[in-house]
């Protein structure tokens, strides 16, 4: 199985699919890509990284890349089995990051530099601030204290959650300190540092 992952270096959503690949150990190469290369819009007409592509088969959107690898190696433990009440939770969390937490980030974002100028509302960024700060407490009330989202071990929502919150850090949002330590913890596990080292 040849597996390809693009993305563009310094921490962009493309590391949460290196750091799934390296957690269950499949191999990848790992392409450097400017989301505004025309080759690179055949592969993913929205621009965005990461993209994966699969013996020749293409999948976007960073938490769907995520759970397919870890269903490719289910002994990785990377996520619940398919169909259990413990998925339907790792699922629900990693959905929760994408559209509550990772979209303040993004909306920040898109107003500060990624919209056309003349788009921008820079007022909105007020509202990301807050809807970051709700949100990271709703993710901090779920952990309760703990160090995993879902049962007694990390999986696909702890990764998608630790790299969103670093990029709320990243962003300048207020990150509560306990979800800086649950962070903290998953960012020493070895295949993260892996990730970053081969994310240029």
């Amino acid at each position: 199985m040849e597996i390809v992952v693009y993305g563009m270096g310094h921490a962009s959503r493309a590391t949460r699919v290196q750091w799934a690949l390296e957690e269950v150990g499949l191999d990848y190469r790992m392409e450097h890509t400017s989301p505004r290369d025309p080759v690179y819009l055949q592969i993913n007409p929205m621009g965005k990284v990461p993209a994966m592509v699969v013996d020749g088969q293409v999948m976007t959107e960073s938490a769907a890349c995520c759970l397919w690898v870890a269903d490719q190696r289910p002994e990785a433990q990377l996520a619940p089995p398919s169909g259990s009440w413990e998925r339907a939770q790792c699922e629900r969390w990693a959905f929760f990051v994408l559209t509550e937490l990772e979209q303040a980030c993004w909306l920040k974002a898109k107003h500060k530099f990624a919209l056309p100028e003349h788009l921008r509302v820079p007022e909105v960024i007020e509202a990301a601030k807050w809807e970051f700060a709700r949100s990271a407490r709703v993710l901090e009330g779920a952990l309760d204290g703990g160090s995993f989202l879902v049962g007694d071990r990390f999986s696909v929502a702890d990764l998608l959650a630790v790299h969103t919150l670093m990029w709320g850090q990243r962003a300048g949002f207020e990150v509560p300190s306990a979800l800086m330590t649950y962070a903290g913890v998953h960012m020493m596990r070895p295949a993260f540092q892996r990730a970053v080292a081969r994310d240029g």
